[in-house]
């Protein structure tokens, strides 16, 4: 792996960009959450693909696919990370959060299982907590079933599970998601199985645009509030919800209290989460692709427009 370009501020973010031996670009990012410090928590967010399949209509990773990252590609971009801010592999922060989130959908890549398998003897840490975000497509049952396992073995309560669902309007979700997936009832199923009393409740992720369909009385059908968690979040400025005229309900200005509410009614936990406003301009949020600026050069007055550095 050669580190070719990065953008970003270190007290924040920073988005990596590297060439692998193939030749094929990904990229990678390490982060802070305020009001935390890199002390208390830091978060490594991964690659798992060369681009993504799926091509959701909000998330630029989809732009392009050129196949799955192995276990050693992801590996490669933990290793620099922790090599980056570390000695001896010991990782003193309180609390180090990765995240198999960045290009690509992990649920269709095996090797994510690999790694997840791998990273408690590779490293020590004073708690590592493991974070899939899925949209739960078509074929992830074997993925599903031996992620389970792996979570009961070797994480128990410090495991992160979400699903990224949208919409509780499955024609709605088919749009944003355009790929086959497991219904509600199908992830509520498995979420419910997964979950065990002490440990983190399965997350479901909404990315909550003007026109989102999302009915506290259909989710409260099939996810029991003791299991699930419910995260809302602005829709990010890519250039992907841009050209398809996708506007976030939330920005910095407009935290309503609405649709929280509602969904509270009904039982759920319910974070709004709101990155920096700064992480647009660096590209690090959720479903932002960095490589989508430099290779066409667009420009965004809301997203990817921190400086390029070039090795």
């Amino acid at each position: 792996m050669k580190l070719v370009a990065s953008t970003g501020r270190e007290d924040l973010a920073t988005v990596y960009i590297a060439e692998m031996t193939n030749g094929r670009l990904i990229e990678f990012v390490e982060s802070v959450e305020p009001p935390f410090t890199k002390e208390q928590k830091q978060v490594f967010i991964v690659s798992t693909m060369y681009g993504c399949p799926v091509k959701c209509k909000i998330c630029d990773a989809g732009e392009s696919y050129f196949g799955k990252l192995t276990a050693n590609e992801i590996l490669e971009q933990i290793n620099f990370l922790v090599e980056k801010n570390y000695t001896n592999k010991i990782i003193t922060t309180d609390k180090l959060k990765i995240q198999f989130a960045r290009m690509g959908e992990p649920a269709l890549n095996s090797a994510v299982l690999d790694v997840l398998g791998k990273l408690p003897e590779l490293y020590r840490f004073k708690r590592l907590i493991p974070s899939v975000s899925t949209i739960a497509p078509t074929g992830c049952e074997q993925f599903l079933h031996w992620l389970k396992i792996i979570k009961d073995v070797f994480y128990k309560e410090n495991f992160q599970l979400q699903f990224s669902l949208h919409s509780t309007d499955e024609q709605q979700r088919n749009e944003l998601i355009p790929v086959k997936k497991m219904t509600l009832e199908q992830i509520a199923e498995y979420g419910t199985d997964f979950f065990k009393p002490g440990e983190r409740k399965v997350t479901l992720n909404f990315a909550v645009s003007e026109d989102s369909i999302i009915e506290p009385v259909v989710l409260k059908k099939f996810f029991s509030p003791e299991v699930f968690f419910i995260k809302l979040t602005p829709v990010n400025p890519t250039f992907k919800s841009k050209t398809n005229d996708i506007k976030s309900y939330f920005n910095q200005g407009n935290k309503d209290t609405v649709l929280t509410e509602s969904l509270r009614r009904e039982g759920y936990e319910v974070l709004l989460s709101y990155g920096q406003s700064e992480e647009n301009l660096i590209g690090s949020n959720c479903g932002q692709h960095i490589l989508n600026f430099i290779s066409s050069g667009k420009k965004s007055d809301e997203s990817y427009t921190y400086k390029i550095e070039h090795y």
